[in-house]
């Protein structure tokens, strides 16, 4: 039997570390009544304190649309996540430390939770509909003010305990080593949008409006700039080149802010990929293609599962390309 939308509604939180997103969605994967609200923060019960959020959330979705009542909920956060467990082992920014997210939510909301990490559950959306659904080995990377990543090898998600996909944490050289010295750094230090941008203005004393600045200050012959891109270009090529010796990588998606130069952040890549391999294949360099509601979609359909098991080949975000 096919489920109606009021019997199959689910609950959807994207847990970021400034802004909670939720949304109730329907069985079609239209998102009702979305919210956008801060996270709260509070040293003392970090993990509590934002589930005594999601309901409250809860109790305003389910008052704005009685027709439509939750029948699950999905809850993506930050971090190291142990989704079989149920547990958040730890966040930097949201200050938990192997907290019980599923038993808890479970506790305050009424109903099955599905409890995951916020890049593994969007990557998966933009795995299944985006531009490397023809692909069973991906990764997805997204390049923001940080870097996360999700791994999929033979088609299923490499989770390890939560430990999968610490891109960002990953060793390349660092180019500020000194002329002719040697000595590593991480990938997040040099090839985020943040450390762009960071970097830029260390060497330079000048300010800009975040990666894409440092980018147009290249573009328009700033050889400080210039340098600073082409170092995060180089980082983020050894770190795309690594996976493809260690798993087979045969696509990378990136998403985030860096994502937004579009070809000119691919076409470089590309290059300096191809420059550094030998033998092995060249991997697909991909935009991702779903946007900011990604997680938010994952989220539903984590839930959703939970009800009639994973339907990812025919779920959908309303408005979604």
């Amino acid at each position: 039997m096919v489920l109606g939308v009021a019997e199959s509604a689910v609950l959807s939180f994207d847990v970021g570390g400034t802004d909670i997103k939720a949304g109730l969605v329907d069985a079609r994967g239209t998102v009702l009544g979305m919210r956008r609200v801060p996270t709260p923060l509070d040293p003392a019960r970090p993990g509590e304190a934002v589930l005594d959020r999601l309901a409250e959330l809860k109790l305003e979705l389910a008052s704005e649309f009685p027709e439509a009542p939750a029948k699950a909920a999905g809850i993506i956060v930050p971090g190291i996540v142990d989704s079989a467990a149920g547990v958040g082992v730890y966040s930097a920014n949201l200050g938990w430390r192997n907290f019980p997210f599923t038993a808890e939510a479970e506790k305050r909301l009424g109903i099955p939770v599905a409890f995951d990490h916020d890049v593994r559950s969007a990557a998966a959306v933009e795995h299944s509909f985006g531009g490397s659904k023809e692909f069973s080995d991906v990764v997805v990377m997204v390049v923001g003010t940080g870097i996360a990543a999700a791994v999929f090898s033979g088609g299923k998600a490499v989770t390890a305990g939560g430990f999968a996909g610490e891109l960002g944490h990953a060793q390349v050289p660092d180019p500020d080593a000194g002329h002719g010295a040697t000595g590593s750094t991480i990938l997040e230090a040099v090839g985020s949008a943040g450390a762009i941008a960071k970097r830029y203005h260390r060497a330079s004393g000048n300010r800009v409006s975040g990666a894409r600045g440092v980018l147009l200050r290249a573009s328009a012959g700033d050889s400080i700039a210039a340098r600073v891109w082409a170092d995060a270009m180089d980082a983020l090529a050894f770190t795309i080149c690594q996976c493809v010796n260690i798993i087979g990588t045969e696509a990378v998606v990136i998403g985030g802010g860096l994502a937004e130069a579009g070809d000119e952040l691919l076409e470089p890549l590309r290059k300096r990929v191809d420059g550094i391999l030998d033998f092995q294949r060249r991997p697909q360099l991909i935009r991702a293609q779903l946007g900011q509601d990604a997680g938010l979609l994952g989220a539903a359909l984590n839930a959703r599962a939970l009800l009639v098991g994973p339907r990812l080949e025919t779920a959908r975000l309303e408005g979604t390309p």
